[in-house]
């Protein structure tokens, strides 16, 4: 198991709001995340479509475990999010993060969010602190 990898099981194990969405995590490498979730009936709104926030904490959780993966604590500065397409329930949902920039201090992070047809859903863009903590992860040095 890599270090980003490990340090997402961790971050995971303690994240009770992406277990609630039922978030699995497909792929993950340094500044890299890809989650899958599918839409329930209580993540609609009162027009029975998938509630804006569900698209944004699934992206907020790929940002996340993401902006993480590279060893050092990262904490969230500044996000946006464009909701591009409806989503219903029964939907499958994944989110793709890509780290578009990184430096000492801060990193820029973008996630591409689509459905089961591979229609893009969602475009999220998330601006993380990245703190001198290390992640110490059981088996890592």
């Amino acid at each position: 198991m890599t270090k980003a990898w490990e340090i997402a099981t961790a971050m995971y194990s303690e994240d009770a709001y992406s277990q609630w969405l039922g978030a699995e995590i497909l792929e993950m490498e340094a500044g890299h995340c890809v989650l899958r979730m599918t839409v329930r009936e209580e993540m609609t709104n009162g027009f029975k479509i998938a509630h804006g926030g569900i698209t944004y904490a699934l992206s907020d959780s790929a940002f996340a475990f993401a902006s993480n993966s590279q060893g050092r604590k990262a904490v969230s500065i500044e996000t946006s999010i464009s909701h591009i397409a409806r989503v219903d329930i029964g939907d499958v949902l994944t989110a793709t993060a890509v780290e578009e920039s990184l430096s000492n201090k801060i990193a820029v992070y973008h996630i591409t969010v689509v459905n089961q047809n591979g229609d893009k859903v969602a475009l999220f863009k998330g601006t993380v602190y990245r703190t001198s903590k290390e992640w110490e992860v059981e088996g890592s040095p």
